[in-house]
């Protein structure tokens, strides 16, 4: 179900789309789990698809390897309704994967297989330009900046956007491992900051990003720079805070039984662009901005009662309930 207007609302999601292998067990470290299921991933991709998910237009620009487990990502998009036209693929180089322990209250560890996997392997002359150009957003991680050619690719992609008056979105995604060390990982995050016009982070990223606390709005407003149109802070399962020039405050979240929590933040993400996509005077009224967070609180909620990013993402039926039902 496509909108008339819905090509002037779509958002262009940029970045890397692996599959990760979760055990079947939850709570045991990845040498004790006996059998792993293959889930799709990569905060990106995820989005993308949480987008189309609520009924908003998507698409996604990244690199696979010309494998099967490549395709198999294509074909999830594909079927989630999300563009592929910005779609590639390596002939040399394997799709990502990355391996996920759950441990026993629903966080995860990492281990990453990419060395490197086709999605570093994006030049920036692979990249579909006039798709970023009829984006009304642009929205991207950190783990595209860590090495080249992907780096010089992003950074391309961005300017393309921000060029042709496209907004652009950051949800840094600290995944530590990747890194080469912690202090690149910071100064890599910090490199594009500014260029933003909105931001989201996680109250952990905050903590890693300022080296202090997260629940001190100092802190928080560390991360603030002239020019941010809005900062949101999620705060896990208490919800999420919101600055922006004129106003600021918080969005309780929603309590439910959590399973996993891998893509509640790109849940909370896609249904936040969702909203930005269709009405950009959210920053500007408070009362439109809660309701639109609290409508994201509730997609990230609804995201963490079951197993895997995609599979888990809510429709908007699914998320009006559980906000009908809280209150």
């Amino acid at each position: 179900m496509t909108n008339p207007s819905s090509a002037t609302e779509m958002i262009v999601s940029f970045g890397e789309m692996l599959i990760d292998f979760v055990p079947n067990v939850a709570g045991v470290s990845l040498a004790e789990s006996t059998g792993f299921l293959k889930a799709p991933g990569g905060a990106p991709a995820n989005v993308a698809c949480a987008i189309t998910k609520l009924g908003g237009s998507s698409a996604f620009i990244g690199k696979f390897g010309d494998d099967e487990f490549g395709h198999m990502l294509v074909n999830i998009l594909k079927k989630n309704g999300v563009n592929s036209e910005g779609v590639c693929f390596d002939q040399d180089a394997r799709t990502a994967l990355a391996f996920v322990t759950l441990k026993k209250n629903g966080e995860r560890e990492f281990m990453f297989y990419r060395n490197p996997s086709a999605d570093m392997l994006l030049k920036e002359s692979e990249l579909n330009i006039g798709l970023i150009k009829q984006a009304k957003i642009f929205h991207y991680g950190s783990i595209s900046l860590i090495s080249e050619p992907c780096r010089s690719a992003h950074m391309a992609a961005m300017k393309a956007a921000k060029e042709a008056g496209v907004l652009l979105s950051y949800d840094p995604n600290v995944r530590l491992p990747l890194w080469p060390s912690p202090e690149a990982a910071r100064e890599g995050i910090k490199s594009i900051w500014t260029e933003a016009d909105f931001i989201k982070v996680s109250d952990d990223e905050v903590a890693f990003l300022t080296q202090g606390d997260p629940e001190d709005e100092k802190n928080v407003m560390s991360l603030w720079y002239e020019g941010l149109k809005f900062l949101i802070v999620t705060d896990g399962e208490k919800g999420c805070r919101y600055f922006t020039k004129s106003f600021k405050g918080s969005v309780k979240g929603f309590s439910v039984k959590t399973v996993d929590t891998t893509g509640a933040g790109d849940a909370f993400v896609g249904s936040l662009l969702c909203s930005i996509a269709k009405d950009n005077s959210l920053f500007h009224d408070e009362k439109k901005l809660k309701e639109a967070l609290t409508f994201a609180n509730a997609c990230g909620a609804i995201c963490t009662t079951q197993k895997g990013a995609i599979p888990a993402l809510p429709d908007t039926a699914a998320a009006q309930q559980l906000i009908s039902n809280s209150s």
